[in-house]
């Protein structure tokens, strides 16, 4: 049982949570829990101490965001995929601010929900939802960043060093840098603490 992955779902309709833990055995080794609000949700987290969670946005006592938001404070490495009706630019954007891996829409083809836990359990640290540069664009000032570069930004606040950052995106340091000068340069910032400043004075990051 140790090489089994703990997911949590949590949501408060009984089929949908059916329906999410079958997809999720179609994928892989899951222990699966499930919750159906956020006290129940936050009892699970401490006594199952999950991988991968996946959240609604509307709960009965509260959103599934400030659950996203308390995980991704303690821990960097959990999946977190926030599963929604509501498909807004604004929920789109809270749900990368609060940390969230993946935003998938709840009418999304189930392989859209699949390759968001693959992108989820991957890079956790990174943020994946359907035109994401688009919701930026339409809610904040993008500067002309590319969706790429809005996803480093998004993730530079947390302070990671350039060689774990670069590792959690799949691209070598030297790209990264290449990445970060463009940033910089778009943002007419010198250095990563100005981009971070300027990204929250943006709204585009924490």
């Amino acid at each position: 049982m140790s090489d089994l992955l703990v997911a949590l779902i949590i949501d408060d309709h009984a089929m949908v949570r059916e329906g999410l833990r079958r997809a999720l055995e179609t994928r892989q080794s899951f222990s699966i829990y499930e919750a159906s609000s956020i006290d129940e949700a936050r009892a699970q987290i401490a006594r199952v101490n999950p991988n991968l969670l996946i959240l609604d946005i509307n709960l009965p006592d509260g959103s599934g965001l400030e659950i996203a938001q308390w995980v991704r404070s303690l821990s960097q490495s959990v999946a977190i995929v926030i599963l929604t009706l509501n498909e807004k630019d604004e929920f789109v954007i809270a749900a990368m601010k609060a940390g969230a891996s993946a935003f998938v829409n709840k009418s999304a083809p189930l392989a859209d929900f699949l390759a968001a836990v693959d992108h989820a359990l991957l890079s956790p640290a990174t943020f994946s939802a359907q035109d994401l540069a688009g919701a930026l664009n339409r809610k904040t000032e993008t500067f002309g960043l590319s969706q790429r570069e809005l996803q480093i930004l998004a993730t530079l606040h947390m302070g990671q060093p350039l060689k774990e950052l670069s590792a959690s995106l799949f691209i070598s340091e030297s790209t990264l840098k290449t990445h970060l000068n463009t940033i910089y340069r778009k943002l007419e910032v010198s250095n990563r603490t100005q981009a971070v400043k300027k990204a929250q004075q943006s709204g585009l990051s924490e």
